[in-house]
């Protein structure tokens, strides 16, 4: 009888130490990125639009799922209206127009889809490219770190009243309404002073907005860009683009968990363009150093550079790093998953290497695989002293060189890949950020 319990208690310590080894990057007891989500976008071919939005909403307004939705140049919704979009409904960016959808301070966007049934924002071409539309913007009233409460969102877009573009305020709490099962496709038209646009901006947005499962493919700029706020993604999914996947600036407060970047360097800008951009400032003497800087905390988040010959790839120089931290950012990476990049981590030159500087950017529990280098400086190629650093035990990170076949369960599908971490034919499956029932 003792050896048998001294056995199970082997086994439930080698289980539970197994397990604990596994709950890295994307998480869920099924692969949270069935249904809802496209990966082959071009693909899939949607009814006529029978109806347009154009101009400006000023009262409270509902698209139903019935209808195909033309957005046609830039559409505001405005005078603190509610734009209401019922699960299942397809709305067409217009190519012509580069149709755009903004939600401007005190308005809301309640765009709650279903696993089952996902909104859509698409292009209306027929061959769809990246870059067909604009893209989907929300402005809310949260603060930000530049001086004044306010900025405003000059990217080309034309307003009928400057305020329409206006962001940030001194509600760190504000709601913007809900983005929940939502596509974003094809997004990220190329303005001419102003760069790409993103397929989803949050500008200034408040903590009780929802945010959840939303996926942005193909985009011609970044996919997500968040500008100041105070923000809690869950489930975000960037895929294909052709710039950053997540960028977070002028003190953006934000916890972004169980989330994905899979990048293609077939695909993706090889300009500098990464899976995480943080900054606290474009210009640092247009921050207020009385005001918060950027502060990111991403928990199982997944970033993978998916590559035919990634040694082949980084010597041509279609490979960067993963993350790009600047300077007065503080950053954690908990339980996360960086794949195939050159190197996995840059610092900004600005930052010194003292203890202070890298108490505020932590990976930690954090599984570097097959990258090129791990965390480097800016400028520098010697590394020594911050391999010293993160890799003490304290940090507890792991180091692999596994192929994408042998890291994840199924990243070769081309319609419903599976990124989890699979080690030793264990997967990660500690659901702890699921959402409501009803909705699975």
């Amino acid at each position: 009888m003792r050896n048998f319990t001294l056995t199970a208690l082997l086994m439930i310590s080698f289980l539970s130490i197994s397990f604990a080894q596994q709950e890295k990057g994307i998480i869920g007891y099924d692969n949270w990125l069935d249904n809802w989500t496209e990966f082959q976008p071009s693909k899939v071919n949607y009814e006529e639009p029978n109806q347009i939005l154009s101009g400006r909403i000023d009262s409270d307004t509902k698209l139903t799922k019935r209808n195909t939705y033309l957005l046609v140049g830039d559409v505001f919704v405005t005078n603190n209206a509610t734009l209401t979009i019922e699960p299942g409904t397809v709305i067409l960016g217009d190519f012509e127009t580069k149709g755009s959808l903004i939600i401007s301070k005190g308005s809301k966007l309640i765009a709650e889809g279903k696993q089952t049934d996902p909104i859509i924002f698409t292009s209306n071409r027929s061959v769809k490219k990246p870059g067909d539309w604009g893209g989907v913007f929300v402005l809310g009233d949260a603060p930000l770190n530049t001086y004044g409460n306010e900025s405003s969102l000059n990217y080309g877009l034309k307003p009928s009243s400057f305020m329409d573009i206006v962001y940030g305020g001194e509600n760190p709490e504000s709601n913007s309404g809900i983005i929940k099962y939502v596509r974003i496709e094809f997004a990220g038209n190329r303005t001419r002073e102003h760069g790409n646009l993103s397929g989803l901006t949050l500008a200034g947005v408040g903590s009780d907005t929802t945010i959840y499962n939303v996926m942005v493919g193909y985009c011609g700029g970044s996919s997500f860009n968040v500008l100041g706020g105070n923000l809690i993604l869950v489930k975000m999914v960037s895929y294909r683009s052709h710039q950053n996947d997540y960028n977070f600036n002028y003190g953006a407060q934000c916890n972004i968990l169980n989330s994905i970047a899979i990048r293609s360097p077939y695909v993706s800008s090889s300009d500098g363009s990464r899976a995480l951009y943080l900054k606290s400032y474009d210009i640092k003497e247009d921050a207020d150093p009385s005001k918060a800087y950027t502060n990111v905390n991403a928990e199982n988040l997944s970033l993978v550079n998916v590559s035919s010959n990634l040694a082949s790839d980084i010597e041509v120089g279609l490979v960067q790093e993963a993350i790009y931290i600047g300077n007065d950012v503080t950053f954690v990476s908990d339980r996360s998953v960086i794949s195939g990049f050159n190197p996995a981590v840059v610092l900004d030159e600005n930052i010194k290497m003292t203890d202070a500087s890298l108490r505020k950017i932590e990976f930690v529990r954090t599984y570097f695989n097959n990258c090129n280098g791990n965390i480097f400086r800016e400028g520098y190629t010697n590394n020594d002293d911050l391999e010293s650093w993160y890799g003490s035990r304290a940090f507890n990170n792991v180091y692999s060189k596994a192929p994408d076949t042998e890291t994840f369960i199924a990243s070769n599908h081309k319609k419903y890949p599976d990124f989890r971490l699979r080690i030793n034919r264990i997967i990660a499956s500690n659901d702890y950020y699921d959402e409501d029932e009803d909705d699975n």
